[in-house]
């Protein structure tokens, strides 16, 4: 980390490089797009996962040892295999693709934009909230809600006052890394990158193609900057929340 700040405080323009970020905008249009790309993939991913992974935690039936399986197997694939995935699903030649033309006429493709890209994250990303959401709920006392249920509290309500704030360190800490991934996740990126610009492929396309180190290493600097950021909120947060609840 060092040698990157220096390496991007050592070119012409000083410290003034770290100010690029700004100034120039198509770096600045790769960082809205990542921050907000992470921020809907961190989103989607804690409200699916929190949904499944609470079912999956306090419901027993055939199969569920299997289905927890294929939900976490992702974990196992690298982000260009996740690409892969999603070419298949959605590309040129994809299975989406290929069920609209019959209904519609037309290939819906779109593996190749933020959406593949949104498709591919959240796929790689629900298995990781799952896993620590399960781990959580299964530390919730149901006497709470016996309690909450017997004052007359709908379903909603004791989820919104009961489930939720039981699960908010976990949501804190699961989002933080899940928005972290988000952030610097490249493989994926890579494989779709036909019309994606975000800033590790930003930071990619400067130090291959254009040799332009003293931007890679300034744009590296401030994604690094962004992420720990997240998580030094969220480690606060949690810490907060989890002294409050005790």
């Amino acid at each position: 980390m060092a040698r990157l700040v220096a390496v991007a405080a050592g070119g012409p323009a000083g410290l003034a490089a770290y100010g690029v970020i700004v100034t120039e905008p198509r770096y600045l249009r790769s960082l809205v797009s990542t921050v907000v790309l992470a921020a809907v993939v961190t989103a989607l991913t804690l409200v699916i996962a929190t949904i499944a992974g609470v079912f999956l935690q306090r419901n027993r039936f055939p199969g569920r040892s299997v289905l927890v399986a294929m939900l976490t197997f992702p974990l196992a694939f690298p982000g260009v295999v996740v690409g892969f995935m999603v070419i298949m699903l959605a590309g040129r030649q994809g299975l989406i693709g290929d069920l609209t033309r019959l209904v519609t006429g037309e290939r819906l493709v779109f593996a190749y934009s933020m959406a593949g890209l949104l498709t591919g994250y959240l796929y790689f990303s629900i298995p990781r909230v799952i896993l620590t959401v399960m781990a959580a709920a299964e530390k919730l006392d149901p006497r709470l809600e016996e309690a909450a249920r017997s004052l007359g509290a709908s379903s909603w309500q004791v989820v919104r006052d009961v489930i939720v704030p039981g699960l908010r360190p976990a949501f804190l800490s699961a989002g933080a890394i899940c928005f972290a991934t988000a952030m610097g996740a490249f493989g994926t990126a890579f494989t779709l990158a036909t019309e994606i610009e975000v800033l590790p492929m930003t930071i990619y396309t400067e130090f291959t193609l254009r040799a332009n180190i003293v931007v890679a290493a300034a744009l590296s600097i401030i994604l690094g900057g962004i992420t720990w950021l997240a998580l030094a909120l969220a480690r606060t947060a949690a810490g907060s929340s989890v002294a409050a609840s005790a």
